[in-house]
């Protein structure tokens, strides 16, 4: 089982009943896509999507307390899209990025192939890629964590649980999902492409793809049991 640095504990939210989760989670590219078909965006609906651990993520037990600790960081979300640049915040102490951003997932697919000629008259065939990541897009960040928590920007929470159910879900079984309230204008995207080269003969385009809103609430559960271990409400700090 990993073990991680302890996090303090005003940026925890403890939870000692283990509770039903109500729905499941959807899947942010499914997500995206479906919306992007229908041109769907309703001001105020809400949406609960999957959100998949980063690497990064740090979970820590102490089995004094009995309480798991885990911690997904966020200090160096900022979204930076040119529609999310904000000089003008700076000057008054606000983000010149006001929108943060959670990974929801990535794809990527090889679309045919082509061809290039080197100097030496030799001819490349080379793959056509393009990469899709999807994102949530929110305004709302300090709602949850303080502006100026430095390394403890994230989502924090403690969960009482006996050292064998910490053990396994910190070996796979912890899923994280966000409960996002839209934007009228809820969809937004980018793209950027590199063409090939003989140094690097593959033509990939980039496609990054945002669900805007505002961040209502973070929920930790367990895979195995599909029980909500906590949940952490805008406001909470």
């Amino acid at each position: 089982m990993p073990t991680f640095r302890w996090l303090p504990a005003a940026l925890a939210l403890t939870v000692s009943a283990v509770q039903a989760a109500e729905e499941t989670p959807r899947d942010g590219e499914s997500e995206y896509l479906a919306r992007a078909a229908e041109q769907r965006c309703i001001a105020g609906e809400t949406v609960l999507l999957a959100v998949p651990l980063p690497n990064d993520m740090k979970i820590d037990y102490d089995a004094t307390s009995s309480r798991l600790r885990v911690f997904y960081p966020m200090q160096f979300n900022d979204l930076t899209e040119g529609w999310n640049w904000h000089p003008e915040e700076v000057a008054a102490g606000r983000d010149y990025y006001t929108f943060k951003y959670l990974p929801l997932g990535s794809t990527t697919e090889s679309r045919s192939s082509d061809r290039l000629t080197a100097l030496d008259g030799k001819t490349i065939e080379y793959p056509v890629e393009w990469h899709f990541d999807y994102f949530l897009a929110f305004d709302n960040p300090y709602e949850f964590y303080p502006r100026d928590a430095g390394e403890q920007t994230g989502f924090a929470a403690e969960i009482v649980l006996p050292a064998a159910a910490a053990q396994r879900l910190a070996g796979g079984d912890l899923r994280m999902a966000v409960r996002a309230r839209l934007n009228e204008n809820c969809l937004s995207d980018s793209t950027t492409f590199w063409k090939a080269t003989i140094s690097k003969p593959v033509d990939f385009t980039l496609k990054k793809r945002y669900l805007v809103g505002r961040l209502e609430e973070v929920r930790f559960t367990d895979a195995a049991t599909g029980r909500l271990l906590a949940r952490l409400p805008a406001g909470i700090r």
